[in-house]
């Protein structure tokens, strides 16, 4: 089995090693990442200019663009061949609910899937690292049962997965879940730079807000894994009978 992994974080980031040394004890795993953090790119792919791959000391493969770029790259032509599946992370914080939009991380996954490849997006749900050993073994064990239990549907899966920050003993195993919702976003925070132009930093994100039972940021709150299954497809099928009505008045 050939895997492709990559992430936001960059190809410096802990969590991309302790992925990738966790997945080569099951596959052939080749790495591809950006060059620098690029945290909530979302599904941008680098349009305006051309991209350079580079070859780090440890083996890594680095890209001068976004985590979609990465992807995209390594599956139309870099590895020579399509690769079984498609894994991103793991991310330094959590990606659940509206997080799901701008991640990068999720952004990797996404585009391996969109080529028809398999893919899963693993976050460790709080900044620091502290229990990322933990996290890269329950990557490795959720892979493990990918590979010996095919997903129960035709064609490829999207799984966004977010790992609570524990020791793996004290996990509470994997649970489907659906996405939350956050509130809004805090505001911006302004600041002034050395030339005393007013600039302004992107507030952090809002709490929970939909995260009752079922939800992604209800079962890491239990300290159980999320996995949820994610889709494409934008399309407001719900609402294709009132923009029917709308046309036709």
């Amino acid at each position: 089995m050939k895997i492709l992994i990559s992430n936001d974080d960059g190809y410096l980031s802990p969590g991309i090693a302790a992925l990738a040394a966790a997945l080569r004890e099951l596959a052939e795993v080749t790495v591809i990442a950006p060059e620098q953090d690029r945290s909530g790119a979302s599904n941008s792919l680098t349009l305006d200019r051309p991209l350079s791959v580079r070859k780090a000391a440890n083996g890594f493969l680095y890209v001068n663009g976004t985590p979609t770029d990465c992807v995209h790259i390594a599956i139309t032509g870099l590895m020579g061949g399509r690769p079984d599946l498609v894994v991103s992370g793991i991310n330094d914080g959590a990606n659940m609910g509206d997080d799901t939009v701008y991640s990068g991380t999720v952004a990797a996954a996404t585009e391996g899937f969109l080529l028809g490849v398999p893919a899963i997006a693993f976050s460790l749900a709080h900044k620091g690292h502290a229990h990322l050993e933990s996290a890269a073994r329950v990557a490795r064990d959720c892979v493990a049962r990918f590979m010996s239990r095919p997903f129960p549907v035709e064609g490829p899966v999207l799984l966004n997965v977010n790992i609570p920050n524990l020791p793996f003993d004290q996990l509470g195993g994997l649970v489907q879940t659906r996405l939350g919702k956050r509130h809004h976003a805090e505001d911006v925070v302004r600041a002034t730079n050395p030339r005393g132009d007013t600039v302004y930093w992107i507030g952090p994100a809002g709490q929970a807000k939909d995260a009752g039972p079922g939800t992604d940021f209800h079962a890491v709150a239990q300290g159980q894994v999320s996995v949820t299954p994610l889709r494409v497809d934008l399309t407001a099928t719900d609402l294709a009978p009132a923009t029917r009505a709308w046309l036709s008045a």
